[in-house]
């Protein structure tokens, strides 16, 4: 019984020393999207992504829009064409789907040229934010920052440690 009550005390022990520690460190929290979204690199370099999706579809759905005229003009004509003429117009139509779905793979696939061009342009900018994070969490004396954007395990957070301003300000006058 004795064991047991000391065993219980150390336990009790550690646990208030843990929740001592805790108490000593300073934690904070960003909202990295407002950052994105203040931030004037980040704000061209989104115009010239969305700029370039905006080319991809109006491609995509040009392609899209001849596939669907060939389909048309082969149901119209599909009664009065000939075995050999059909099958070429089949696999015309087949040819321009793969066309389609290739340019889509391309373009807006896992590893398509949108992908890229996301990555080229914004991770400079993350980059920095990044940087910006680091050096306003050792400015604050802070353990840890969180982003409380997307599926951050931040469940609260008082406004008090939101450090996403300083963060921008530090950005914005490039200190």
């Amino acid at each position: 019984m004795k064991k047991f009550l000391l065993m219980i005390a150390m336990i009790g022990f550690g646990a208030v020393s843990l929740f001592a520690q805790a108490q000593q460190q300073k934690i904070g929290f960003v909202d990295s999207q407002t950052i994105l979204k203040a931030l004037p690199e980040a704000i061209r370099a989104q115009g010239q992504l969305d700029d370039l999706t905006k080319r991809y579809y109006a491609q995509a759905d040009s392609l899209t829009a001849q596939l669907q005229q060939m389909y048309a003009d082969y149901q119209k004509q599909q009664g009065t064409m000939k075995a050999a003429q059909k099958k070429e117009s089949e696999q015309s139509i087949v040819a321009k789907q793969q066309e389609l779905e290739g340019f889509k793979q391309q373009k807006f696939g896992q590893n398509g040229e949108l992908v890229k061009k996301n990555e080229e342009l914004f991770s400079p900018i993350k980059d920095r934010i990044l940087k910006g994070i680091q050096e306003v969490a050792k400015d604050e004396g802070m353990t840890f920052v969180f982003d409380k954007t997307g599926d951050a395990i931040l469940l609260y957070a008082d406004t008090t440690y939101d450090v996403t301003f300083k963060v921008l300000d530090k950005l914005k006058r490039g200190k």
